[in-house]
Order: structure tokens, then sequence, then C-alpha cells
């Protein structure tokens, strides 16, 4: 973790508030990419970096304010300020935006932050793309001057005005690669709607599963050459911890990629919310945090 200075905060949708971070020696991201922020003692949370990854000197997230959980999105709205110092990860990008001649970006609500250094590098490349952006309400969507200038690439659709975004009708329009965020029913529906093999998802919650019965099985750490038993209930990451093998880890629920590990043996019940289908056929990666083992037995590059 870095120390990051609060350079400014600026409202930009009824309940969202950015944030312009700057420190020595950044480094460099890609579209995509998002950072830990260490908001208070034992308090971290991810967010999106949604600022341009040519400047440098500065990062910018956006917050949405959520009464409920934990109070980390409150402490941001109503306590810091301009000024006060944070602590940042390293950005890290487990939705990248791959080389292609044209997108569609599909956006509800704050998930138009990964989004707009996408269609900052889609629109300089030249690529071919639309945005479809959606929100319960027009006064509630951050963001849309700064969209204003890319004209009628960039549609706005708040529900109130138009209903729920018409999905269908926008997935079926094209043949490009859909990049899509925003709340689990907008992704949920995206998913039934769009072939995996076109669709890109980043979620900020853990994405809602009916996760088969807990088994006892066994992980083996290849490199440290430690065995640990992993119990129903437990994760492989807490019977790891208590092994003393060292995983790095942050948000514990499958949805940041910090703990992703390589695969080298055995069948994993993917319970994330970072890798694609393709990603989880392959069975080459899991997130030891929530994943658990269909095989009796797991081997993992540690």
């Amino acid at each position: 973790m870095r120390e990051v200075l609060v350079t400014a905060k600026t409202t930009e949708a009824e309940g969202v508030v950015s944030f312009e971070l700057s420190g020595e020696g950044l480094p460099g991201w890609t579209p995509g990419a998002h950072i830990d922020l260490a908001i208070r003692a034992g308090l971290t949370r991810q967010y999106s970096l949604c600022g341009d990854p040519a400047d440098r000197g500065r990062w910018r997230i956006a917050v949405l304010r959520e009464e409920p959980g934990r109070g980390g999105s409150r402490h941001l709205h109503d306590v810091v300020e301009p000024g006060d110092t944070l602590s940042a990860g390293e950005p890290r990008n487990n939705f990248p935006l791959v080389p292609a001649p044209g997108y569609v970006f599909v956006a509800g609500g704050i998930g138009i932050t990964p989004l707009l250094p996408m269609i900052r590098e889609a629109e300089r490349d030249g690529a071919d793309w639309t945005l479809y952006y959606g929100g319960r309400r027009r006064a509630r969507m951050a963001f849309t001057a700064e969209l204003a200038r890319y004209g009628d690439r960039v549609r706005l659709l708040p529900e109130d005005e138009h209903g729920l975004l018409p999905l269908a009708g926008i997935l079926a329009g094209s043949a490009y690669p859909v990049y899509c965020c925003g709340p689990e029913p907008l992704l949920a529906a995206t998913e039934r709607a769009c072939p995996p093999e076109r669709l890109r998802l980043e979620r900020f919650h853990p994405r809602e599963t009916d996760p088969a019965p807990e088994r006892e099985f066994e992980v083996e750490a290849s490199a440290s050459g430690r065995t640990v038993r992993v119990a129903p209930g437990e994760s492989i990451l807490d019977a790891l911890d208590a092994a003393a093998v060292p995983v790095p880890s942050s948000c514990r629920e499958g949805t940041c990629g910090t703990c992703e590990t390589l695969v080298i043996d055995g069948e994993v019940e993917h319970r994330d919310s970072v890798l694609s289908e393709p990603e989880r056929a392959e069975g080459k990666t899991m997130m030891v945090c929530v994943s658990r083992a269909r095989s009796a037995r797991l081997v993992l590059d540690l």
C-alpha cells in the first residue's frame, strides 16, 4: 500500500462523488483496472480507476453512497476531504480491454466507472463503439456531461424515462465484444442474453450462486510442499493461512482477484465473480478465498 493525497472531491451525480488522488511515482494502469483503498482501520474496498491512464500523476475513482454495509462509502462521502491522505494498493486489472475493431459497452449506475477509460481508448484507437448507459433516473447517472462529447455514440437510457435497458436489441445489433458493468440484475440478464465468448463482465459484489453442499478436500501447495485439509465451511485461503502458507488477499469474497492462484492439478468448483466462463472451463486458475474443489485433491502453485 502507498500513501495518496486527496486533491479533489467532486459531486458527479446524486449519491456519487469522485476523488482525485495523487502521489509520488504512481504506477501506470490500463482501462478496466481497480485499486484497493484502505478507508479506515480494518476496512478496505476496491474502486475502479476512471480517469485517464495517460495522466501518470493522478488517479480518479468514483464512489456510490450505499447506506447498507460497513460504512466505507459513507465515510468517503461524509468524512474524507481534499488534503486528507489514504492508503492505496497497486492497480490490478481483471477486466482488460482486448483489441477489437469495435465494442458494445453496457453500464448500469456506478458501473460506468471502469468503462470511462475504455471508451477513451476505443475513441483514441478509432474503434467503432457504442455505450448504452442506464440508471434509475438521469440525476443519479454520473459523468453524463463528460460523456456528452462523444455525441450519439452514447445512449443515455434512464429507467424512469425508458424502462430497463433493451438488452435483446442492444446485443442482437452487433457482433462486437460486449463490456458490461453494473448491478447484479443487469449482469445476470446480460449473461443470459449474450454468448459467453463475446461477453466480459466486472462485478462490484459477489455473483449470486446456489453452491453445491460442501465437503472436505485436500490442497497441496506444490512450491512449499505443504498439504492442508479444507473442512466444510472453511475456505482454502483460511486453511492455507493456518498452515503458514502465505497467499495475497484482499476482498475475501471473490471479486478483486488478489488471491488468484494457478491450478496444477485437480478440478475446481468456481465460486468467484472474476473469471469468465471460458476461463472457468479451462480451470487453470482459481480464487482461493471462495472457490473449492470438485475433486478430492487440488494441487496449487504456492
